[in-house]
């Protein structure tokens, strides 16, 4: 049977950092060095330098996605950028300055977003892509993220997004190649968050005006705090456990199968909360703890991670695990080697 398989990944961190006693000072206080560590589970994360723009910061990750590899650019045949919408210059195309920078003039590329989703739901499109059309052989899914810009950390409501960091990531996907195999793939979106969070000002609605630029700079905001955390409570770890379930169930496996998480950063409690409903220990996943979250990039760095630290090795069966906002919940799962 035709399959999609992961040939390697490609990784790019700034070097600048912030680290658990800066961002206690940055919220004045209120959290403290040691509650930023042990319970928003942040001891430090990268922040962009002045050339770290999202599209640059892509194209460097695509890159090193190719010398890791080996692959000519010439074959890739789609670039699914998943760089964030804060970029560069609004209304370019990410794709299309990475696939100049990398000399991939053979391919045609979009931009595709599903919020920190996005990496889940382009390997999926990848795999459906590579299995579909006899002339799609090679995809690079590839994207930089920096919207800790946008984080007021001034704003109680907001403790859930001081974790947010800059990097990118590159993940090259093959059809037939023979290992590294996307196995099954679920999401779940629920439209009734929609607008649950999002950057205020400096869209449509409330346009840049000269009295408004210093907080519009500063305000991606929960909408609705409560409704978002109400529905969260209800729904989101269900939701989770679903896409989990569900991708095994199309590779044919169970939770009992599952060698390592590749999760995105959110709150320690809750990691190890999982991680024990999964049935895992901890060092079946990595805690991106000296990373932040750096939105949809988590699961290619936590696969490239692992793939170092020997985490990830032949027969090791992954199961990738993003949220966005939006709502989005998604799985991937990829049997290694």
């Amino acid at each position: 049977m035709d399959h999609a398989g992961i040939v390697g990944t490609g990784i790019y961190i700034p070097e600048a950092r912030m680290s658990a006693a800066e961002i206690s000072i940055a919220t004045g206080g209120f959290w403290s060095e040691e509650a930023v560590i042990e319970k928003l589970g942040i001891i430090s994360k990268p922040v962009p330098g002045i050339d770290d723009g999202t599209q640059e910061m892509g194209a460097k990750a695509a890159l090193g996605c190719l010398k890791n590899t080996g692959v000519d650019p010439l074959e890739i045949d789609i670039i699914l950028c998943i760089g964030e919408e804060w970029k560069e210059y609004p209304l370019t195309t990410s794709a299309l300055y990475i696939q100049e920078r990398i000399g991939a003039i053979n391919a045609w590329g979009i931009d595709v977003q599903n919020r920190c989703c996005t990496c889940c739901s382009a390997i999926k499109m990848a795999a459906d892509m590579l299995i579909a059309d006899p002339e799609i052989n090679t995809v690079m899914v590839v994207g930089g993220y920096r919207n800790g810009d946008f984080v007021d950390y001034s704003d109680k409501d907001m403790s859930m997004m001081y974790d947010l960091a800059a990097g990118a990531g590159a993940i090259i996907l093959k059809k037939n190649y023979g290992k590294n195999k996307v196995l099954g793939s679920h999401i779940i979106a629920d439209g009734f968050l929609a607008r649950s969070a999002g950057v205020k000002i400096g869209g449509i609605n409330e346009p840049f005006t000269s009295d408004n630029i210093e907080a519009g700079y500063k305000s991606l905001k929960l909408f609705e705090a409560q409704k978002m955390k109400d529905r969260l409570n209800k729904v989101s770890m269900l939701n989770w456990y679903k896409c989990i379930d569900e991708s095994l169930r199309k590779g044919g496996k169970n939770r009992s199968d599952i060698g390592f998480l590749a999760v995105l950063h959110f709150k320690r409690s809750a990691h190890l909360a999982l991680l024990n409903e999964l049935g895992l220990q901890e060092d079946q996943s990595i805690y991106l703890e000296n990373y932040g979250h750096l939105g949809q990039i988590d699961q290619i760095l936590s696969i490239h991670l692992g793939i170092k630290s020997g985490q990830i090795k032949q027969g090791t069966n992954v199961v990738t695990l993003a949220a966005g906002i939006g709502y989005v919940w998604a799985a991937n799962l990829i049997q290694w080697g």
